[in-house]
């Protein structure tokens, strides 16, 4: 069982006019990197100095968190991916049965649960879609009931077809299966070119990780953000894109589509949003060697 403290400062950095809060839901277990990216062997972890202090240990194990990221954009306040969530049965034993001040963090940092416009879903894993619901009186039922949640049409109609094992299944019915029966789930086409949803807000598709996987671009006043979702889970891909999660559908897509996406970051002042990136969660893609690395940029 794991908790946080609600008492810590929410993080946030100011893109343009935006704001972007992360809520912290959780930092995992040791042990998570070294099952998600398998790749990441601790002495090609300690290879890049620049991933220490933050980023990984001097053991060179690296720093996974969950957390979800909330602003208001065009008048509208979006909250993308959900966490894990409290209270579900979850094989993985770092995501069963949490109990978290998530919802209490959310608050903190001006987003309440009912005052929620949009819920965008980079993709439909336990991770990213535990809090769509939470339990009253024995049911599952939508934490955000004001909200319209969001995913690509790519991304909803390939679970539907895919023969999954129960702890998917099981996934699927205490966390997206409600928010469908309460009619609250939205599908979108995201072309190559992406997907508008509101001026500022943009789906980029990226897939790979999952098919209809994207991420979340947001620009105001020049400046642009993006929130990675899964198509990079730890800084150590940037200096390695071929290191891919064991969780991967389509590996090579998934490391052609953080080459891609790198390579057009790269030099740029985008801020990239990590989903998982451990404090200070966010940076500029820079140069570095024959890759790239993350200048860090702290949360104010």
């Amino acid at each position: 069982m794991h908790t946080s403290c609600s008492a810590t400062p929410i993080p946030s950095w100011t893109v343009g006019g935006l704001t972007v809060h992360r809520v912290d839901e959780v930092a995992l277990p040791p042990a998570t990197g070294p099952w998600l990216l398998p790749e990441a062997a601790p002495e090609v972890v300690s290879a890049q100095g620049w991933l220490h202090p933050h980023f990984a240990g001097q053991d060179g194990i690296v720093h996974i968190d969950s957390h979800s990221f909330a602003f208001v954009v065009n008048g509208l306040r979006v909250l993308v991916d959900t966490g894990i969530g409290n209270g579900k049965e979850r094989a993985n034993p770092a995501w069963h049965n949490l109990r978290t001040d998530f919802l209490e963090r959310l608050t903190a940092s001006g987003f309440p649960p009912h005052s929620v416009d949009l819920v965008i879903l980079t993709h439909l894993h336990a991770d990213h879609v535990g809090w769509n619901t939470q339990q009253v009186n024995g049911a599952w039922v939508p934490t955000f009931p004001n909200a319209r949640y969001l995913t690509s049409r790519t991304e909803r109609e390939f679970w539907a077809t895919y023969d999954m094992e129960e702890a998917r299944e099981q996934m699927f019915r205490d966390s997206v299966i409600p928010i469908e029966q309460a009619g609250l789930l939205s599908t979108v086409d995201v072309p190559d070119s992406g997907a508008e949803i509101a001026p500022g807000l943009r789906l980029i598709p990226t897939p790979g990780h999952t098919p209809g996987h994207v991420a979340v671009e947001l620009t105001s006043q020049g400046e642009t953000a993006l929130i990675s979702g899964d198509c990079v889970h730890h800084p150590v891909q940037l200096a390695h894109p071929v290191i891919g999660a064991c969780v991967d559908i389509a590996p090579r897509q998934s490391e052609a589509t953080r080459r891609k996406l790198l390579g057009s970051l790269a030099g740029t002042d985008t801020l990239l949003l990590g989903t998982h990136f451990a404090p200070p969660t966010a940076g500029r893609v820079v140069a570095h060697g024959d890759a790239y690395r993350l200048e860090p940029v702290p949360a104010s």
